[in-house]
């Protein structure tokens, strides 16, 4: 695992399979996601790392319910207390009630869900509390739901940084950004980019891929034009 200094608020964790984030404010941390299983202990030793102590997490927020998003929020729930949410539509399918719904795949997106589409599938986790549309979190980031990738799929926002962590409703690619694969809804998910594209952001993250760290508004709304 890599972790890579975003902000001196925001650190990228980043695995052999996508990412997670850490966004520390006045009161401790927000854990953005949990990479794929296995990683709990590589986490623990980063926030000790980034925060001086895993004691400081105090929030674990999951994007959307897929395993490479959840896996390792298991053995997280082991050595934090950290309250764990996720949107109320993905919910059941982090604790393992049902399985995730599967995506309607683009003919290209067929040979690559072939490679890697065993990792949306994780271990059942605990979730504390359900979040929705214009819910706080403790340390500030804001709820935004983004249907599309997956019925619950959120993202968050801090507007006094301009930061914006999408989940895999966009991905960085080849020094620029498209559009997240493996959909439910590719057309919702159009919409939820357009959303995204309307907020004042100077920052943004992804799920996958490097994150935009200067002019992203600027970057989403060319994303959006090009639709």
């Amino acid at each position: 695992m890599e972790t890579i200094e975003v902000t001196p608020r925001l650190h990228l964790l980043r695995f052999e399979v996508g990412q997670c984030y850490v966004w520390r404010d006045d009161d401790g941390a927000t854990l953005v996601d949990s990479g794929p299983r296995g990683h709990g202990d590589d986490i623990a030793h980063a926030l000790d790392t980034v925060l001086g102590s895993r004691a400081a997490l105090h929030t674990v927020v999951v994007t959307h319910c897929h395993g490479d998003h959840t896996g390792s929020l298991a053995e997280i729930r082991r050595w934090s207390t950290a309250s764990v949410f996720a949107h109320e539509l993905d919910a059941a399918c982090v604790r393992g009630e049902r399985a995730p719904e599967p995506p309607v795949l683009e003919e290209w997106e067929r040979p690559l869900f072939a490679q890697v589409g065993a990792h949306l599938a994780g271990p059942p986790a605990e979730v504390d509390a359900t979040v929705a549309d214009g819910d706080v979190l403790r340390g500030g980031l804001r709820v935004l739901h983004v249907p599309g990738h997956t019925d619950g799929s959120i993202a968050l926002y801090e507007p006094d940084a301009r930061v914006l962590l999408t989940g895999d409703t966009i991905a960085g690619h080849d020094g620029g950004v498209i559009l997240g694969v493996f959909n439910r809804d590719r057309a919702r998910l159009a919409e939820s980019v357009r959303l995204l594209s309307a907020l004042d952001v100077e920052v943004a993250c992804f799920g996958h891929g490097d994150p935009v760290v200067a002019g992203a508004g600027e970057v989403l709304r060319a994303l959006v034009r090009d639709l």
